[in-house]
């Protein structure tokens, strides 16, 4: 096999594995997060420098597993981790082409990882990059964009909580009922922000299939939480519409737009059953409340119109709850088809510009506000800048066609 061929498999390898290949080892490393993030990523560097020579293995896991947990070995044995016993190490090692081989694959412990990353001793403003990126495989430009800070600042806020992690010896398990406080709430973020991630580009979409079946695992293992009904009742609602939401042309459709008929009902019937449970939980939060908005949508499925009414007075109540910018835009949007632009535009003018420089959302729905109220010389100004912070390429040309249309159909 030639070296592209085997770069091939070491990315596709490391796009379906990394954060269950990562969580395995850091479980059996003493929770050494860090640790186990450089013995991986050693493993990998072997893999592009041995595969191509002799062939990718059948089971690349189990020999990246293998690799790894001997640099671990090597590592513990030079005193540059803390490992009570190298015998752990040493089963483990023994064991990995076992686990792999096994029925299912080796054991799946990203919500223990997830879990690592949320605990208290980290940095709130740390948590949520931290699970994108040592769970989810996301990288740290990628995650730095999505929170509006720079690469560099994002890099350095991770070093420090990866080092926090080892420091403070946090143990490697889902906490149990009476020590889940506000871990949950970063976890359920980790999920939903690798959903959306993932959504917002032109991609396979693998990151958002890893994250609804992270959000099954959240669901299975805390039922009695809603908002983890709630997430997954919202990820499968999303999901269940991915194939209407590009035209046979590769066109963007917005939501309102979007034939029904390419819609998952499958997917959807879930979703609603789910968001029922939690529902009867009796603890309302912001992921169920953005999964009922969903729900109203759904409803077109049935042949009637979209109730702008009833998703309006739920983006209310989602503001009261969880006044973040996100849902401030959408209630804005929602205003504005419920009650007309007049109404959507004033509401979105409350919000502070300084904070919404870089963030794409803001200016699209600027944008689209505009354009309704006729006031097209500042609508193009905000298709422009809508269109300069989009990640993808669909939605771009969607925005340069609403444009076009703010100048009379010529040329944008």
């Amino acid at each position: 096999m030639g070296e592209p061929a085997t770069h091939a498999a070491v990315e596709a390898t490391a796009r379906e594995s990394y954060g269950r290949l990562l969580a395995y080892l850091a479980a059996r490393a003493g929770g050494d997060l860090a640790s186990a993030e450089d013995a991986l990523a050693e493993a990998f560097l072997a893999a592009l420098r041995h595969w191509p020579e002799t062939g990718v293995p059948e089971r690349p896991e189990a020999w990246l597993l293998t690799t790894a947990r001997r640099r671990l070995i090597d590592a513990q044995r030079r005193g540059q981790i803390r490992i009570e016993a190298e015998d752990e190490l040493r089963f483990a090692m023994e064991t990995a082409a076992s686990a792999t081989q096994a029925e299912g694959g080796f054991p799946d412990e990203r919500l223990g990882l997830l879990f690592i990353c949320a605990h208290p001793a980290i940095d709130p403003a740390a948590r949520t990059p931290l699970m994108l990126q040592t769970v989810l495989g996301v990288d740290a430009a990628r995650i730095a964009s999505a929170f509006l800070v720079s690469p560099q600042a994002m890099g350095q806020r991770l070093v420090r909580a990866k080092s926090k992690i080892r420091a403070a010896g946090v143990p490697f398990r889902i906490p149990g009922p009476n020590e889940l406080g506000e871990r949950v709430g970063f976890v359920l973020d980790a999920i939903y922000a690798a959903y959306t991630v993932d959504s917002a580009e032109d991609s396979e979409a693998a990151l958002a299939r890893e994250a609804i079946i992270l959000a099954r695992f959240l669901h299975h293992h805390l039922p009695t939480e809603p908002e983890a009904g709630g997430l997954l009742a919202l990820l499968l609602h999303c999901e269940a519409r991915r194939a209407a939401r590009l035209d046979a042309d590769g066109n963007y459709v917005p939501l309102p737009e979007q034939d029904v008929t390419r819609w998952n009902r499958t997917m959807i019937h879930e979703a609603e059953i789910t968001l029922a449970g939690a529902a009867q939980l009796g603890r309302m939060g912001r992921f169920q409340l953005e999964a009922a908005i969903q729900s109203v949508h759904a409803r077109r499925l049935a042949g009637g119109p979209v109730s702008w009414e009833a998703i309006a007075l739920l983006y209310e109540a989602l503001v009261r709850h969880t006044p973040a910018l996100g849902a401030r835009i959408g209630r804005a949007l929602a205003l504005g088809k419920a009650r007309g632009a007049e109404v959507g535009f004033v509401a979105l003018e409350e919000l502070s510009v300084e904070a919404l420089t870089n963030y794409q959302p803001y200016w699209a729905a600027r944008a689209e506000l505009l354009r309704e109220l006729k006031r097209q010389p500042e609508a193009v100004v905000a298709f422009d800048r809508a269109i300069g912070l989009s990640q993808s390429a669909a939605g771009r040309e969607f925005l340069r066609q609403r444009r076009a249309d703010c100048l009379g159909g010529g040329s944008p």
